[in-house]
């Protein structure tokens, strides 16, 4: 990111599990994301992260993506907007988590939890910055950047069971 852009993350917490990021921490993993990715913006620029609940994620996912089951993240990307004045921030989009399916993925995959939530924040960070993983090629590239970003920041390569 440029000197000249303003990252604004609004957090909202609808959750109650017991392992759940900080803001700070949620907040710093989005811009690492940002930042690793090379991405820059001329102006103010924002992003949600909301952390949800199973029925939550779980319905979202059912309405947008036709799939009626949990889980672990969702990317809405916003549109832009032709002739929006330089003053007004351009929104990026939502990242909706589901903590639990986090939580449990973390213990199932023997990763360490805070390891994994930023992975996923990094990852749904990604997905804003039209990054996907639609294609193999499309997600190796998309792997290699969140690999970077995490192990740049002392965080384990996430893909390497899988590599």
């Amino acid at each position: 990111m440029t000197n000249r852009t303003s990252l604004l993350v609004d957090i909202q917490i609808a959750c109650n599990d017991a392992h759940i990021p900080s803001a700070r921490e949620i907040e710093s993993w989005v811009r690492r994301a940002v930042s690793g990715s090379g991405m820059t913006f001329a102006g103010e620029t924002e992003l949600s992260v909301r952390l949800v609940d199973t029925d939550e994620i779980r319905s979202l996912n059912r309405e947008y993506r036709r799939k009626d089951r949990v889980t672990n993240v969702l990317s809405f990307r916003a549109a832009a907007i032709k002739g929006l004045p330089a003053d007004v921030a351009q929104v990026l989009g939502d990242i909706v988590i589901c903590a639990a399916v986090v939580n449990n993925e973390a213990a199932e995959q023997g990763k360490a939890i805070d390891d994994h939530w930023a992975h996923m924040l990094v990852h749904g960070t990604l997905h804003l910055l039209g990054y996907d993983h639609e294609t193999d090629d499309d997600a190796a590239e998309m792997e290699d950047i969140e690999t970077r970003i995490l192990t740049e920041n002392g965080v384990a390569d996430p893909y390497r069971e899988s590599r």
